[in-house]
């Protein structure tokens, strides 16, 4: 039909008789071949970059102006001229006449935003809206306020627009961005939470000081015991995680082409922060990507008072696909969920995406995201993909950094999925059906692992999250203290959001159901407690060299038989998880320290303990994590990591 239509003008047909030669169906392709006669007669463009245009619009859900801007056919100017002319309206730039800001209450900032659309000017008791969709116009009138369903259109650029409600709006959406999520659900007022419940917190230091000087014994012993309760519970969770991963066999496979399926757009958000390092290595990897570029809106966050990032990427070149949005200086909070707040409403895409500023995402990625949404019930609304570390053998501590996210999220998240868990959600890599994401609030601005808690929201409010089989590597933090930095955060988020989630326990039981529930609860809990109870399960080293532990004055000597089996047990599940893991990436180097792994963990513990006074005393505090710390990290070169 398309090559028809092109014929149709190729043979001098007018509007009138490629109607009749047309379909009814195909208003919006006569359309294109209006506008693009428009373009070849103004020499602007050629027959055959029309008949290619026409062709990829059946294919692709975007606009004929957008593609062959993508190709570098026209451009941005060219393609307002070109519908403004189509659609007698007047091109207008808010440079020399811009909007009059009497009327910019007329409509909420997110419906602008959504829409690209502002009311420009009035005639009389006429309103001009100015729009970079005219197209979409029609389809927009009745959604428009009684008084604006009569209003005449003028043509802006996209930019011109972004940048006039960011002026005129700042702190409307600085503030929305803050508070998108519902209060319940938010942990913005955790910092009243220490002077709110001081007497609380008081009589429960007393309580533990009073009984560790009274009876220090009983307050060991039952420390001990919920210490081992906790560590029988996560084995059990990661060895039934390991089973269910075995049963599933390949995660989430997806082919990165179907017949039928309609691309849609795809915004993926990057998020950046004081990085000096990175600028062109994302956007060498970046260009990889295979997704069309007509469908693709890369959107770099940065905060607007972060003059190192804007002074590295002033020395990079982006294309026209990749754009920049500032996020506006706040209440005092500087986070990545704030940021990503801030920027979904400038997002083109149907489909929202998140990666970090050192990602190397598969080139094929957004073609099996867009695939798989296309597939999938309503009811998933997010895809995770699968974490990797481009620099495993940089020293010991990136082996086993390694190990543990191959566990993660090759063996744990997908095994418990298939169980039918609620999951924590990794940062990165991670799609979103944008109404979805709406409907929650998007992220919860204050929470430092506003990931972990985004993805239980989602399942409280009836959602799904699947796994899929696309990588993207990172680069794995490798020297001492960043590492402990980044994972107190972690795990300070993971102690918020149980909380935040746990205010009303019925609730969230009525919401989840038991076995999400429960889940939810074995999680988040054996998680938090083995890693600050750990020096309880180390002490018994003593016994192995030879000294006398205080659990064997109070215990038969079979119970203490029986625990070392169980440690011997764990380890051995420990190890074999990480075996399964790691298998079929061709890393099989790395096997062999997968028995150090018990020298690895210790660290999380002294994270852990970090991450429990900052939640108390400094709930909202991001530790950034530093990019571009190693070779790996600079180089823009990809190297892909199988499933």
């Amino acid at each position: 039909m398309l090559i028809q239509l092109g014929l149709a003008w190729w043979m001098g047909m007018s509007n009138q008789q490629i109607r009749l030669f047309a379909p009814s169906s195909t208003p919006k392709i006569e359309r294109h071949v209006s506008m693009g006669r428009h373009l070849i007669e103004q020499g602007i463009i050629t027959p055959w970059q029309l008949f290619h245009a026409l062709d990829r619009h059946h294919e692709w859900d975007t606009t004929l102006a957008e593609i062959l801007m993508s190709k570098g056919w026209i451009t941005e100017h060219q393609a307002l001229e070109a519908l403004a002319q189509y659609y007698t309206a007047q091109h207008v730039d808010f440079k020399r006449d811009p909007p009059d800001q009497r009327l910019s209450e007329l409509l909420s900032p997110e419906f602008c935003l959504k829409h690209c659309i502002v009311p420009w000017v009035g005639l009389g008791g006429l309103v001009i809206l100015a729009t970079s969709r005219p197209d979409r116009f029609e389809a927009l009138r009745p959604q428009l306020p009684p008084s604006l369903r009569g209003s005449l259109i003028a043509v802006a650029s996209e930019a011109d627009i972004h940048t006039h409600l960011e002026q005129t709006h700042r702190r409307y959406l600085t503030r929305a961005a803050e508070k998108r999520v519902p209060a319940e659900e938010s942990c913005r007022t955790w910092s009243n939470w220490p002077r709110r419940h001081w007497p609380l917190l008081t009589g429960l230091i007393l309580v533990v000081v009073t009984t560790a000087w009274v009876a220090p014994m009983y307050l060991y012993l039952f420390l001990m015991a919920w210490a081992l309760v906790t560590l029988v519970v996560a084995t059990a969770l990661k060895l039934s995680a390991l089973i269910a991963r075995w049963q599933q066999g390949s995660v989430g496979n997806v082919p990165s082409e179907a017949k039928g399926i309609r691309l849609p757009r795809i915004s993926v958000m990057v998020p950046l922060f004081h990085e000096r390092e990175i600028a062109h290595a994302l956007v060498s990897r970046l260009a990889r990507l295979t997704y069309p570029k007509a469908l693709l809106d890369i959107v770099l966050v940065l905060e607007e008072t972060d003059e190192l990032t804007h002074h590295t990427l002033s020395q990079a070149t982006l294309p026209n696909w990749i754009r920049v949005i500032e996020v506006p200086a706040g209440s005092g909070i500087t986070t990545k969920p704030r940021a990503l707040n801030y920027a979904l409403d400038f997002c083109k895409g149907d489909i929202i995406g998140i990666w970090d500023a050192e990602d190397a995402p598969a080139p094929d990625q957004l073609q099996k995201i867009a695939v798989r949404f296309a597939q999938a019930p309503k009811e998933v609304a997010c895809l995770q993909g699968i974490l990797d570390y481009y620099n495993p053998y940089t020293n010991w501590l990136s082996r086993c950094f390694t190990i543990e996210y191959a566990t993660w999220f090759r063996v744990m998240l997908p095994g418990v999925a298939h169980l039918g868990l609620a999951i924590p959600l990794g940062g990165t890599t991670v799609f979103f059906r944008r109404k979805a994401l709406e409907e929650l609030g998007g992220w919860d601005s204050h929470n430092v692992t506003e990931d972990a808690d985004l993805g239980i929201r989602l399942a409280r409010h009836g959602y799904r999250t699947e796994l899929i089989n696309t990588v993207t590597q990172e680069e794995a933090n490798c020297h001492f203290w960043p590492w402990i930095k980044q994972r107190s955060r972690w795990l300070k988020g993971y102690m918020v959001t149980y909380f935040v989630h746990m205010r009303k326990p019925r609730l969230l039981y009525q919401q989840l159901g038991p076995l999400k529930f429960w889940g939810f609860q074995v999680f988040f809990l054996s998680t938090l407690s083995q890693f600050l109870l750990a020096p309880l399960i180390w002490s018994f080293w003593i016994v192995v060299f030879g000294g006398t532990h205080p659990f064997q004055s109070v215990s038969p000597a079979f119970l203490l038989n029986w625990m070392g089996g169980l440690f011997l047990a764990v380890a051995a599940i420990d190890a074999i998880v990480s075996i399964y893991a790691i298998s079929g990436q061709n890393r099989f180097r790395l096997v062999p320290w997968i028995l150090t792994l018990g020298l690895y963990f210790p660290l999380a513990t002294i994270a852990a303990y970090k991450g429990l006074f900052e939640l108390i005393f400094r709930p909202f505090f991001w530790d950034k994590t530093k990019h571009g710390q190693t070779d790996e990290g600079k180089s823009a070169q990809y190297s892909g990591v199988g499933v």
